[in-house]
């Protein structure tokens, strides 16, 4: 039987190091990436939880014909959806357990800080609670939220006559 050496050709030892050095260079400039991404976690964090909960808020107001609140401790930095008035006839499924997978409460990061709550042109930052409705019709209570962690500051606003939350990155 003749013997093929091309049917027993592999990596060496050299090669398979080579690769693993590569991969391993690779690897290392990504990380700084990683640490600046994990850095900025906490405020990307409260971002997107506001802007779901307040879009949650909203599109449960229109689809079940009731008022929503979004209800903010501010000394807490806790944030939750509430239902305030039923429209619909008694009986009906609470609109604030709906649709579970969204989300209807959160918690700031005590690294970020409530710069500002002014709701519907009053500064509720200092105060215990204050509540923000979204109503039936798509519109909502005017509020502007500033959060501020280490040196990044966002701004989420609410468009009253449309109820749709905004954010803008400040500085």
């Amino acid at each position: 039987m003749p013997f093929h050496r091309a049917s027993l050709r592999a990596f060496t030892l050299i090669e398979i190091m080579m690769v693993v050095a590569i991969i391993g260079l690779v690897m290392t400039m990504g990380v700084p990436s990683i640490l600046r991404a994990k850095q900025q976690e906490p405020m990307r964090k409260a971002v997107d939880d506001m802007m779901q909960i307040c879009s949650h808020a909203r599109a449960q107001a229109i689809l079940h014909g009731v008022t929503m609140a979004v209800v903010f401790h501010p000394q807490s930095k806790q944030v939750a959806l509430a239902g305030v008035e039923a429209a619909g006839p008694p009986g009906d499924s609470n609109p604030s357990t709906a649709g579970a997978s969204s989300l209807n409460s959160t918690q700031f990061a005590d690294s970020v800080i409530i710069d500002m709550l002014d709701v519907n042109l009053l500064e509720y930052k200092d105060a215990d609670e204050a509540h923000v409705r979204f109503f039936p019709n798509g519109t909502s209570d005017e509020m502007t939220l500033i959060l501020h962690f280490k040196d990044q500051y966002r701004k989420i606003t609410l468009e009253v006559t449309t109820g749709l939350a905004s954010f803008e990155v400040m500085r």
